[in-house]
């Protein structure tokens, strides 16, 4: 029968004797040998200390440099707002981490442009769209376009706070996200009060804004709960145009394609950086 290397091995064991006949200690423990007998008169001396048996390793220890598990996630916190560069040079936006929240009616564009620069960025970047996130909730969903209510509202209100904690810790862990909503300026509820409040004083809003004509034509590309009746685009749209004279960077991208709407949207953040909108 064979023994794992380094075990003890079992003593030999003969017909009609114990399982201690014959066996020193030290055939138990390879690696000890006994000393010399002791002179007559003397006491033995005392054995030797056994060595520690072999268990599982101790909680104290620290993990093999190769195991997994044990990547330290800092919190998030608020996002504060990104400093500009000390150097005449024009900051850039493409290598920063920001948090950045893209306004704008149904049709403008937003998750694609939000994508594209997303995808294109030097520094890693998500893109968190608070349709996305509503929509989790399955059975129950309380769908806007039935009827803004309570339930509506209460999920609306907890996807908005879910999408700012998934940006803080972003942020926190060095990357950037973007965010789009379609935000309005006359209503509280889905103003920028509340993305101020989840993501922190950081945000840098910028809307996105085409013409009616370009907002009816992508709406009716749209399939499923995603596409509204024109009655209700053209009445958002119409709400939206109050964030002329607010202070926010705006982007007509009526006749602009997507790379060109990421590009010209990295300008505007680069001015946002240098002086930040108050908002």
């Amino acid at each position: 029968m064979q023994h794992a290397v380094g075990s003890p091995l079992p003593p030999p064991h003969h017909p009609g004797q114990g399982p201690a006949a014959g066996w020193s200690p030290a055939a138990h423990h390879p690696g000890q040998h006994p000393g010399p007998a002791p002179a007559p008169g003397y006491p033995a001396p005392p054995p030797a200390p056994l060595p520690p048996p072999a268990g599982p390793r101790h909680a104290s220890m620290p993990p093999p440099p190769d195991t997994t598990g044990h990547v330290p996630l800092p919190p998030g916190g608020p996002v504060a707002m990104p400093s500009p560069p000390q150097a005449p040079a024009a900051p850039d936006p493409a290598g920063t981490a920001i948090a950045v929240l893209l306004i704008g009616p149904a049709g403008a564009g937003k998750t694609s442009v939000a994508k594209y620069w997303a995808d294109h960025r030097r520094v890693p970047t998500a893109h968190i769209s608070l349709d996305d996130v509503r929509e989790w909730v399955r059975s129950g969903f309380a769908d806007p376009q039935s009827g803004w209510n309570d339930n509506s509202e209460a999920q609306y209100r907890l996807a908005r706070r879910t999408c700012g904690f998934a940006a803080r810790n972003f942020l926190a862990n060095g990357i950037s996200c973007i965010l789009d909503d379609a935000v309005f300026p006359d209503r509280p509820v889905v103003g920028l009060g509340g993305w101020k409040r989840h993501v922190g004083p950081g945000l840098l809003p910028v809307v996105l804004l085409p013409g009616l004509d370009i907002v009816l034509e992508r709406n009716a590309e749209r399939s499923g709960n995603r596409r509204l009746s024109d009655e209700e685009v053209a009445r958002i749209h119409g709400r939206m145009a109050g964030w002329y004279g607010s202070g926010l960077p705006i982007i007509d991208n009526s006749q602009l394609d997507i790379p060109e709407t990421a590009r010209i949207l990295d300008d505007v953040l680069a001015r946002s950086i240098a002086s930040p909108p108050q908002w």
